[in-house]
């Protein structure tokens, strides 16, 4: 059977093999009393065609050049599952009967670096179309500097009608018809159920007219039907930009009593269907988790082909690219030479980070990234550089939600260091993706400035007062914020070498340059700035609050009070260190925390904090910080307090 002919005499085969897809899903969510059984066997007709169509090789997921598939539905995790044991991953069948228990590799939602053969972690809907649309852009920007020889493989996506409702889907789109991404496929499964009951409960928009208006290719096909699902596979894969196919599908297709109910979405389908369904359709009702082996040496075909097309591959490349290959997939940090602060004495940390960008982007050709349409506020314009997809720069547009989870994308693609920008209150947009990055630890740089009441006369609206405390409060997610220029290049050379994403959160207004900065020991999260003998009082500082706290100290000793100031430029590394450090630094002094955000996670370390307990208001940012109490006078009065 050739990948792109599917003859009549191919179908008893093709049914045979999608009913065993089918019955493995049912198998699974009835096993573990838990999951999602409607969607899987509603597109298993569509797995088994793309089947002889993906080019992937199981025997080396991380093979460059592979084909990507995104299962951008975590409500198809069973069918996620079966395929990549079906086609040879390192997951056997004892994995899919420990679907949902605990430490399988088989968790409810697929997750990337758990389970080979899970491309990314997509989790709440909708992120998968935006990671697709990421790996598309990564394809196109490898494409550029290693040659279309190099890299030509396609991206599939399998979405739902949850997908497409979520804006997040929009934008990702908008981007991918803008950008013409030829190399992206997007199989909709169009089943017209939701769990509330039938799609137009909720929604009556025309998807066609939606994605044709956006510069896509539109393709129709029955989800049911091979050769039309062929055919159309065929199609898109020619296509000149991206393609969806709608693919009309009916949920829980073969469950007997169940099909097209959506009681069969997320609720286990009963042994006394699954029996029934199994004995219409020429299965052994009392035999589960069953494969033929017909049917497992044709999916292992995939294996095959794949193996032969990466030998193919590999024998082609000419030894300059697979050093250029190398260095991509293995940057090194040492060759980056950081700019010179000496002659500034004033600075602002988001000016300072531009620069930053751009040595990091001068010695690392894989270092790229862009902005929110504020890369003239954020900083974050790369030099000479150019623009995708020939050039670094990437113009994501006022889209924040499909930037973050296109950057995802492209921190996985294999080949790449991203980093997406804007302004820090706009993180919120990004809260999904950003959370998602963090549970795979991938690695990005995420910049946020305009950080504080600074920002001034933009009012509440875009002063942000809780966002430092939500992304500290998230796992695996490192977050900076420097104090000045020195405190920054600090920053970036520890989150180079960290293995999770990190964000810095920079100032719009400019800051001393204190060149005191004790660069070994921010790898710590905070360290002694200003230190003294017999120190009553300890002033803990992050980011632009640290020359104020400095300047705070300065009233207190002459008043005799002895004043030690510790900058901590990340609280995620300093929470981490061990008892003997912490002591180290506050000794038995009385710790105030001073920074203008909402910062209650300072109580692990101070007595009394003088942080945000509202939000902002509209007027110069140093009035503000002055109002709020953000002023070394009022430290001076806060710090006598707490020692007496």
């Amino acid at each position: 059977m050739h990948s792109l002919s599917i003859q009549p005499d191919h179908l008893p085969m093709l049914e045979k093999m999608s009913n065993t897809i089918r019955f493995l899903c049912a198998d699974m969510v009835q096993s573990a009393n838990s999951g999602h059984p409607g969607a899987p066997m509603g597109l298993a007709d569509i797995a088994t065609v793309l089947s002889f169509h993906i080019n992937i090789n199981p025997k080396n997921p991380n093979w460059i050049n592979r084909d990507r598939l995104v299962f951008s539905g975590g409500h198809a995790s069973a069918l996620v599952y079966s395929l990549i044991h079906l086609w040879g991953f390192d997951i056997t069948l004892d994995d899919l009967k420990s679907f949902r228990k605990f430490g399988s590799k088989t968790p409810g939602h697929p997750e990337f670096g758990h389970t080979q053969g899970v491309e990314i972690t997509t989790g709440p809907l909708g992120q998968g179309v935006a990671n697709a649309v990421g790996f598309a852009m990564a394809s196109k920007y490898a494409q550029s500097i290693l040659g279309e020889k190099v890299i030509n493989h396609k991206v599939y996506c399998f979405c739902g009608d949850g997908d497409l409702e979520e804006g997040i889907s929009y934008e990702a789109s908008s981007i991918a018809g803008h950008h013409r991404l030829d190399n992206l496929i997007m199989i909709y499964d169009s089943n017209a159920i939701t769990i509330e009951g039938d799609l137009n409960v909720a929604m009556s928009e025309d998807i066609s007219r939606r994605f044709d208006a956006q510069g896509w290719r539109v393709l129709k096909c029955n989800g049911h039907d091979f050769i039309s699902i062929n055919n159309a596979i065929a199609d898109a894969r020619k296509s000149d930009k991206p393609t969806i196919i709608i693919a009309n599908t009916t949920i829980a297709k073969n469950a007997l009593g169940l099909e097209g109910s959506h009681k069969s979405h997320g609720t286990p389908l009963g042994e006394e269907v699954i029996r029934t369904s199994k004995k219409a359709f020429g299965f052994d009702e009392r035999e589960t988790f069953a494969i033929a082996d017909d049917v497992a040496i044709r999916f292992k075909n995939v294996l095959e082909r794949g193996e032969l097309s990466e030998k193919i591959w590999q024998d082609s490349l000419q030894e300059s690219v697979k050093q250029k290959i190398y260095e991509l997939q293995h940057p090194d940090f040492s060759k980056i030479v950081y700019p010179d602060f000496s002659t500034s004495t004033s600075l602002a940390t988001r000016v300072s980070n531009g620069k930053i960008l751009n040595a990091i982007s001068k010695a690392l050709e894989g270092f790229i990234g862009g902005s929110a349409d504020l890369a003239p506020s954020n900083n974050t314009h790369l030099e000479g550089r150019g623009d995708f997809p020939k050039g670094k720069n990437l113009h994501f547009g006022i889209r924040e939600h499909a930037m973050g989870a296109i950057s995802n994308a492209l921190a996985n693609y294999g080949l790449f260091l991203p980093f997406c920008a804007t302004f820090f209150v706009f993180s919120d947009y990004m809260s999904a993706s950003i959370r998602v990055a963090s549970i795979m630890k991938a690695k990005l740089f995420y910049i946020f400035t305009h950080d504080s009441i600074g920002v001034g006369e933009d009012g509440a609206t875009h002063q942000p007062i809780e966002q430092l405390t939500h992304l500290r409060a998230i796992p695996n997610l490192y977050v900076f914020r420097p104090a000045d220029a020195y405190e920054n290049i600090a920053c970036w050379k520890i989150a180079l070498g960290l293995k999770s994403p990190s964000a810095f959160v920079l100032s719009r207004q400019n800051l001393p340059v204190l060149r005191a900065v004790q660069e070994d020991k921010v790898s710590r999260g905070g360290y002694i700035l200003k230190d003294c003998a017999s120190a009553q009082i300890t002033l803990l500082a992050t980011g632009s609050e640290v020359h104020i706290a400095l300047e705070g100290a300065k009233i207190l000793e002459g008043q005799g009070i002895a004043t030690r100031v510790v900058s901590v430029p990340c609280y995620d590394l300093l929470i981490s260190q061990d008892k003997e450090y912490i002591r180290s630094l506050f000794g038995d002094t009385k710790v105030l925390a001073i920074e203008a955000s909402r910062g209650i996670e300072w109580y692990v370390f101070a007595d009394d904090v003088l942080v945000m307990d509202s939000f902002g208001s509209s007027a110069k940012g140093d009035e503000l910080f002055k109002h709020y109490g953000f002023s070394a006078e009022n430290i001076a009065v806060r710090a006598k307090a707490l020692i007496k």
